[in-house]
């Protein structure tokens, strides 16, 4: 059997066939796998001397994977949250290889037993009300660009969507009016909507008008005209925030992204008392334990909850009334 052969074939069919065709796995998905095995390839030719065509699937056992997930931290400089976005991918393809190729069964278990690596998880960063103003307000008002960046940021602190989501806006997906919300797309090709307050709604209103698009065109686009990219809303959130940074001195403390963003809208739902259930409803995530990490992040929560237990140093008594008419009604 030419080994050569199927492994070629089963690679491609994994993106062609399992991922592209039957999970219909979004472009970041399919960019984030393809990413992993370029690499992987790279280590693979340097390691054994040999190009991506002529490998079998005897070559990638599980030492080798190790010492490729090795090279990833210890010579790329990745941390093991890449680290083990990498070996998802590798044990993603081998659980398809499972099925078209036991020949390598031994093998292919031996990779899938790779463990995913733990590591220390930072509170989630987001930013507190007077640094969501000082943002809000940097913007000039007075410029097409100015405009659409406010816009941009307060759609984006409001309703927590991801940057992918935000950039994949078309006018279409904003409906105003009586029970104004915005409709996207996010992981998994799971449509929600997203309800806008009023200041967001006034905003969208404005922008919408001065935009003049058709349905089908990007709710926020360059000065060229096309689609904003994930690079573009990168820059126009560091230099408003830059700008910002200098009449609010925290923010100067803050490594600002777009991610932050969608942390603090859901910062924000927990502190007014949302329900977890709803905010990971808001924000789209798949389970309740993803929305902890704000429940962990949150100091005023933790006062508060601090604040009615018993110092250890207060002697525990038991209530009395102190009026004969509680004691009467205590006695009931």
């Amino acid at each position: 059997m030419n080994t050569t052969i199927n492994f070629q074939a089963l690679l491609q069919t994994f993106f062609t066939d399992r991922l592209m065709r039957q999970r219909q796995a979004s472009p970041e998905t399919i960019a984030s796998y393809r990413d992993a095995f370029c690499l992987l390839f790279k280590f693979v030719q340097q390691r054994l001397n040999k190009v991506p065509s002529s490998l079998g699937m005897q070559d990638l056992d599980a030492p080798l994977i190790v010492d490729f997930l090795w090279w990833l931290e210890n010579e790329r400089g990745n941390k093991a949250r890449t680290r083990n976005a990498r070996l998802a991918a590798i044990h993603s393809f081998f659980k398809y290889a499972s099925f078209y190729d036991p020949t390598h069964s031994g093998l292919i278990q031996r990779v899938l037993a790779i463990p995913g690596k733990r590591y220390d998880r930072a509170p989630v960063e987001y930013l507190t009300r007077s640094e969501t103003e000082a943002l809000l307000a940097t913007p000039d008002q007075s410029t097409w660009g100015g405009r659409r960046d406010r816009t941009l940021l307060l759609l984006t602190v409001q309703t927590g969507l991801r940057v992918s989501e935000l950039i994949g806006l078309d006018c279409e997906n904003i409906v105003l009016g009586k029970g104004a919300h915005v409709r996207c797309k996010g992981k998994g090709r799971k449509e929600r909507g997203t309800p806008l307050r009023k200041e967001a709604v006034d905003a969208l209103r404005v922008w919408l008008r001065e935009r003049n698009g058709r349905p089908s065109d990007p709710l926020f686009s360059n000065a060229r005209g096309s689609r904003l990219s994930r690079d573009g809303v990168e820059y126009i959130l560091r230099k408003h925030v830059t700008t910002a940074a200098q009449q609010c001195q925290s923010l100067k403390k803050k490594r600002v992204s777009p991610h932050v963003l969608r942390h603090t809208a859901a910062m924000d739902l927990l502190q007014h008392g949302v329900d977890r259930s709803v905010i990971a409803l808001w924000l789209g995530h798949e389970t309740l334990e993803t929305v902890d990490v704000y429940v962990h992040a949150d100091l005023q929560m933790k006062e508060k909850a601090m604040a009615k237990t018993t110092p250890l140093d207060v002697p525990l008594g038991r209530y009395r009334p102190d009026n004969e008419l509680l004691m009467f009604l205590k006695s009931l």
